[in-house]
Parts: structure tokens; C-alpha cells; sequence
């Protein structure tokens, strides 16, 4: 089922898409839901689900995806998380759970680090942040193609680096570099930062969804933040993917309801 159209407002001068999912009695307590790179529908599935438990389900598109506009201009992972905080703000949210998958993890980290004052309990879902294990090869490769590039650069022949450039990311660049028009810059900015010194400073209790076959952040990731975030276990699935929390959204929603609570 496609999400409902989204309401709006104004968060940082930002107009923001947000979906907002109310119990069906009482003010319940809030759980903010932070999508992935590209996907800010998919947390409608989990919020629907969540709030006849009992809880007020926030699904804000962040900037640049959905019906949210874009930053005014590239983006870090903190740019991110001080929206986050201002639409808590906007919405009268002093603390929250949050349910995070993949960038969302991200956030999550930070925030859970950061302002652990603002977060009660993190779900994580597949959450990025852990630096991928690159070969040798690929970085001596990228390290080639930079400095060509900025030479080429260095001597005047702007074209010529920008068709080695354009070249380079048909080549190599991975789908969501290709795909990040507008947001390219920022996604470099945020897919470069190791964010396991704050999974080493998370003080809100953490539990973390993994799919057993995830090839964009491999299980590997997930068992290192089980053993570097102070407060964290890891939940497994078998044969799911890089969404495992929609392959298994009614385990998924069962657990964090019952983690949430406890």
C-alpha cells in the first residue's frame, strides 16, 4: 500500500513532507522514523503498524528526498541532525524512540551520541555509518583517478577533467552516487565519515535488525556496532537483504514494540 499524501511544513525555512501516524486513543508515546538514502516512503510501513500499539509515529521526508526540498546547499551527516532536532522541535517532541534504516541509521548514531537527552531507544535497521573495506586495488584506482583529475584541473583543461570525471562515475560510481543528482556532493560528504567513534558514545539502549545477505551494509557492519555501541544486541535474518525490516515488518514491528515498552 502507497503511503498517504504527506502534510506540510516549515522546518529550518525547509518545506518538509511529513507523515504522522496517531494512536487510536491517548496521547502515546512519540517514535520518530527516519528513512534511507532515496526511500522515505518505506517508513510509512513500519509507522502504520506501530501506531494502533499505542504510538504518535513521525515520518519526516528529510531534505532532498520525497516531497521535502532540497538543502540550499551540500550537506553533512550534522546538517542532517540539526533538522532532525528542529522538526522534533516544530512538532513539540522533547523525546522520542527512533527507528532508523540505513542513513536513517545513521542520524541515529549521532543523535543517540550527541543528544542522547532528545532519544529514549533505538531500532536500527541495516544501519550505515561502519566504513566499508574497500580492496586495495579500488583505492589505489580512486587515488590515480583524483590526482589526474586535479591535475587536469590544475593546468586549465576543465573539460577535459569533467569528461574524466563524468567517465569515472558511469564507470565506478556506485547506484546512489549516480543517482544523487542534486545531492551528490552531500552524499559524498556523508558516505566518507566513519561514525563508529559515536557508536562508541550511543548511551540510549540499541537494538539492531540485520539481513543476512545485506551487500550494501554487510552483516560484518552490524556484528562490529553490536560490539562497539555500549548498550546494543543484534537481531539477524536469514536470506534478507539490505531491507530487512520490510521482509520481516511484522516480526519487526512485534520486537520494537516490545523493546520499546521494556
Amino acid at each position: 500500500m502507497n503511503p498517504p499524501d504527506p502534510q506540510f511544513m516549515h522546518v529550518t525555512g525547509i518545506r518538509t513532507g511529513h507523515r504522522i501516524a496517531l494512536p487510536p486513543q491517548g496521547d502515546g508515546t512519540a517514535v520518530l522514523a527516519l528513512h534511507g538514502w532515496g526511500a522515505p516512503g518505506l517508513m510509512w510501513q513500519p509507522a502504520k503498524r506501530l501506531s494502533p500499539l499505542g504510538y504518535r509515529v513521525y515520518a519526516p521526508d528529510l531534505p532532498g528526498f520525497g516531497q521535502t526540498e532540497p538543502p540550499p546547499q551540500a550537506w553533512s551527516i550534522r546538517d542532517y541532525v540539526n533538522f532532525v532536532l528542529a522538526y522534533m522541535d516544530a512538532n513539540s517532541i522533547d523525546r522520542a524512540h527512533l527507528i532508523g534504516h540505513s542513513f536513517g541509521g545513521r542520524l541515529g548514531l549521532v543523535l543517540g551520541a550527541d543528544h542522547s537527552d532528545r532519544v529514549l531507544k533505538m531500532a536500527l535497521a541495516d544501519s550505515a555509518g561502519v566504513p566499508s573495506r574497500s580492496p586495495v586495488t579500488t583505492r589505489a584506482r580512486l587515488s590515480l583517478y583524483k590526482s589526474v583529475r586535479d591535475t587536469l584541473y590544475k593546468m586549465g583543461a576543465k573539460n577535459a577533467a569533467n569528461s574524466l570525471r563524468e567517465w569515472y562515475v558511469k564507470r565506478y560510481g556506485s547506484a546512489d552516487y549516480q543517482n544523487a543528482g542534486a545531492l551528490r556532493e552531500t552524499f559524498v560528504r556523508v558516505v566518507n565519515e566513519d561514525l563508529l567513534p559515536y557508536a562508541a558514545r550511543v548511551k540510549c539502549p540499541t537494538l539492531l535488525f540485520w539481513g543476512e545477505k545485506d551487500e550494501d551494509t554487510p552483516l560484518w557492519q552490524g556484528q562490529l556496532l553490536e560490539k562497539t555501541i555500549p548498550d546494543a544486541g543484534l537481531i539477524v535474518y536469514p536470506n534478507a537483504g539490505h531491507y530487512s525490516y520490510l521482509e520481516h515488518l511484522g516480526e519487526f514491528v512485534t520486537v520494537v514494540d516490545h523493546f520499546f515498552r521494556n
